[in-house]
């Protein structure tokens, strides 16, 4: 039986949530709740359904049940969300710069023509906030996968979110890359109170920095906190095999990250 989440404000509900692709379901009566101004992250092996939830979520899938987004009240409004993929496919040789990026979405008047001081000053804040501000002059194409994930990072807090999703953020990154990514992630959401959706294969890391997790491998195994959900049992029911993490009372701070082949990052459509 999953875990019961605490009396916190719910910031995504999922309920009875179902996805069939191609005759395959993918997800079966998925039901689970993201606390508000939490830190949740989704693991389970590939082809659990994921990615899957998330496009759910964003409106990118058609799904049956139902996903409330926020408390429900009629009387606020639709919470901002932003979103950092887990790769952003494109053509590296476009002549684009990242501050061109950045303010592209910004504006209605074509880049050549000029762009707008309002944006670009907004666009160079963020590139600092995510710490790479030296790379507002330089070609998209030539950032590395760290840089690129800032980047995107930064494009996602242009909206102010009130939830900020993540498949995989990391993915591509070395393990001292995606430590500092995490911390920066840990920071930016003391400091501006959104709630974190994400999904990562590590879980060292979600041990060390999520304060809630949904096990997931096409529905909820379990859902709570990582040390009391992170046990041998229930990473056993979520990825088939047991994974050498001893039980969640003597869980070190931050154990060794998982590199099993189960927990690789996945396809787009999980």
């Amino acid at each position: 039986m999953p875990a019961q989440t605490s009396n916190a404000p719910i910031a995504v509900n999922f309920a009875g949530v179902s996805v069939t692709l191609g005759g395959v379901l993918i997800l079966d009566q998925v039901n689970a709740a993201v606390p508000q101004g939490s830190c949740t992250a989704i693991v389970g092996p590939n082809g659990s359904g994921k990615t899957t939830l998330l496009l759910a979520l964003l409106g990118q899938l058609p799904f049956s049940g139902v996903i409330r987004i926020g408390n429900g009240g009629s009387n606020t409004a639709r919470p901002r969300i932003g979103y950092v993929p887990q790769r952003l496919p494109f053509d590296r040789a476009i002549p684009m710069t990242v501050m061109e990026f950045m303010v592209m979405g910004q504006q209605r008047t074509p880049l050549w023509f000029t762009k707008k001081r309002r944006h670009t000053e907004r666009a160079q804040e963020l590139l600092v906030t995510v710490h790479v501000e030296g790379a507002a002059h330089r070609q998209l194409g030539a950032l590395s996968g760290g840089e690129m994930q800032r980047v995107l990072l930064a494009l996602a807090l242009q909206q102010d979110p009130d939830l900020l999703i993540l498949d995989e953020p990391a993915a591509g990154v070395d393990f001292h890359g995606e430590q500092i990514f995490c911390e920066l992630l840990d920071t930016l959401r003391s400091r501006h109170g959104f709630t974190q959706l994400i999904v990562s294969h590590d879980l060292a890391t979600v041990t060390h920095h999520s304060t809630h997790v949904i096990c997931l491998n096409h529905t909820v195994i379990a859902a709570g906190p990582p040390r009391q959900v992170l046990t041998n049992e229930t990473l056993t029911a979520t990825f088939g095999l047991h994974m050498g993490l001893v039980a969640s009372h003597a869980m070190p701070e931050a154990g060794p990250a998982c590199t099993a082949s189960c927990c690789a990052p996945e396809a787009r459509h999980d």
